[in-house]
């Protein structure tokens, strides 16, 4: 076996002793997914600095070594870690998180991320600016990067903004003769070798004067008339439209990006949250079209929750509704990483249970009064499906007139949320992501496994909300559904019953996506969960050729070159 001490003293020399992690306590964080995949890395390294990123970029392609580049490891389909076995050659996990510096540009109309900066930080900083991120809700709060952002074309809950998209981004690659390059599409002026153009961008060592007024798109501009198309066949957003993918673009780790730029929006004056429910799944899908079609102004968000989607998540994501609301979302990642670190003690102790973590915090969370507001509640009694529809400015009077009329006559009702409910009831929604991971923790012994599935249905879908053939039905334990209605992407949390194969039951359920003109995944990209289809197969091969960058993403080939 070949002796790694030298190049593991190699990555200290670049980066420091502290920031590079060889034994398994350590890497785990790294190594395993936030919610899918786990494999084992040679060592993990925390770069500072972009030239302390580069210098570890060379020596990985001079030594032949698989480089994962990670930023929050925050995905929900295991694509920044590595997965299982079958790999050539040792694994490298390089953790972009330290280099978290954001650049306001152009009046603040325009930022420049570096690879570890997080959506929380860029709201943060744009706020006094009257400015705010691509995404502000969902991704987050969870400490999501802005890289990572762009790299898997993340759509986000904002039904105006579309998949977080730019042609502007610096990036390494490594060619086809296995050489690593640096490639400066950002549209500034940074200079001419790699260690100028990073140092130079690194230290903001630029001026307004050389930053090049691009005819590249920092954004999706075309979105806005794509979601309001309801009778296309396509759906509105799916990880291999080809519209998307441009170099970082849809990357998915296929490359190191070190930066992006993006456009900024403008701060609504005013926001409004319509809360609105019905027992006729046909209900939402009139007050869609009607919206998409005729309303001028288009909402600000709009997610959709199942009642069984609710209650779960009122009792399993209660304790992360508790502390999101209590200590903010900033505190999101130290807590991931807290639980990671317990349930790795607990394992060293016999007497513990597995999950020791989940199930410490399920015990504790019982104690905590109903934190959900009453007439939320009261909803959640009359109707099955829950809709929380947010707009903002002109648009808060166009919708209270239509739902008023609306109401007159179709199933169902609504209520105009006060500021604390409006929040709650967003909260209720985001949290309920974690709630089927919660159940499955708890019962892990019980049941045959556990699937999440992020499927974009067609514009012109009328009915929605999944009916499954009672064969397909009958291999449930738990069926968890929610997701962003106006643009038909869902996510399908699925609790597979024991003695069921997930594998066969998967095929199954795409076959039935498949009949219904569905793409998937539409925003959480293959990972190591899905087929890249070969719009994005052929990508990942252009962008990477020698398969050094996170091989084996969309069950591709783990080997050097593809083979």
């Amino acid at each position: 076996m070949k002796d790694n001490s030298k190049l593991i003293h190699e990555f200290r020399k670049v980066v420091g002793r502290k920031y590079v992690f060889t034994d398994s306590l350590n890497k785990e964080p790294f190594s395993k997914g936030w919610r899918y995949g786990e494999g084992n890395a040679l060592a993990v390294i925390k770069p500072g600095i972009l030239i302390e990123l580069w210098d570890v970029l060379k020596i990985c392609v001079k030594e032949e070594m698989i480089i994962i580049m990670q930023a929050a490891n925050t995905g929900l389909t295991g694509g920044s870690t590595p997965y299982g076995s079958g790999y050539d050659r040792p694994i490298i996990i390089i953790n972009t998180m330290r280099i978290d510096h954001i650049h306001l540009i152009n009046d603040g109309n325009q930022i420049i991320g570096l690879a570890g900066s997080t959506l929380y930080d860029l709201e943060k900083k744009l706020k006094p600016a009257g400015k705010e991120p691509h995404s502000v809700i969902g991704s987050t709060s969870i400490g999501a990067s802005i890289v990572g952002g762009v790299c898997n074309n993340s759509g986000g809950s904002l039904v105006k903004r579309g998949p977080a998209y730019t042609e502007l981004a610096l990036y390494a690659k490594v060619n086809k003769d296995g050489k690593l390059e640096l490639v400066n599409e950002l549209d500034i002026n940074l200079g001419k070798s790699p260690e100028e153009i990073l140092i130079n961008l690194q230290n903001k060592n630029y001026t307004n004067s050389d930053i090049i007024k691009s005819k590249k798109l920092a954004s999706d501009d075309k979105y806005i008339e794509i979601i309001r198309d309801v009778e296309s066949k396509i759906p509105s957003r799916f990880n291999a439209d080809k519209r998307l993918l441009y170099n970082a673009s849809g990357s998915a780790g296929k490359i190191a990006v070190f930066a992006v730029r993006l456009d900024t929006y403008d701060i609504p004056k005013k926001n409004q949250v319509f809360y609105v429910g019905t027992n006729d799944p046909k209900i939402f899908t009139k007050i869609r079209r009607d919206i998409l079609s005729n309303f001028k102004s288009l909402p600000t968000s709009g997610d959709y929750l199942h009642k069984d989607c609710y209650d779960a998540a009122k009792k399993y994501s209660k304790d992360t509704f508790i502390v999101i609301e209590k200590l903010g979302t900033k505190f999101l990642p130290t807590l991931f990483e807290l639980k990671r670190k317990v349930d790795l003690i607990s394992k060293k102790i016999p007497f513990l249970p597995t999950r020791f973590s989940d199930r410490l915090m399920q015990f504790l969370s019982n104690f905590w009064p109903n934190h959900l507001p009453k007439r939320i509640e009261k909803y959640r009694g009359l109707y099955e499906h829950h809709w929380i529809i947010e707009m903002s400015d002109d648009g808060i009077e166009e919708a209270r007139k239509y739902f008023k009329k609306f109401f007159k006559n179709n199933n169902g009702g609504f209520f105009e949320c006060t500021e604390k409910e409006g929040k709650k009831a967003i909260l209720h929604r985001f949290t309920a992501a974690s709630a089927f991971g919660r159940y499955a923790a708890l019962n892990e012994d019980k049941i045959g496994g556990e699937m999440s599935l992020d499927i974009a249905f067609p514009r012109n879908e009328k009915n929605w909300f999944e009916k499954l053939p009672k064969e397909i039905d009958d291999m449930f334990e738990m069926k968890l559904y929610y997701g962003h209605l106006f643009c038909h992407v869902l996510h399908q949390n699925y609790i597979i019953k024991k003695g069921v194969d997930p594998k066969i039951l998967k095929e199954k359920l795409f076959k039935t996506y498949d009949n219904r003109g569905a793409e998937y995944p539409s925003e959480h990209n293959v990972g190591h969960e899905y087929k890249a289809k070969d719009t994005l197969r052929n990508f990942y091969k252009s962008l990477d050729p020698t398969n050094t960058f996170n091989p084996g993403i969309g069950l591709t080939s783990k080997l050097k070159n593809w083979k």
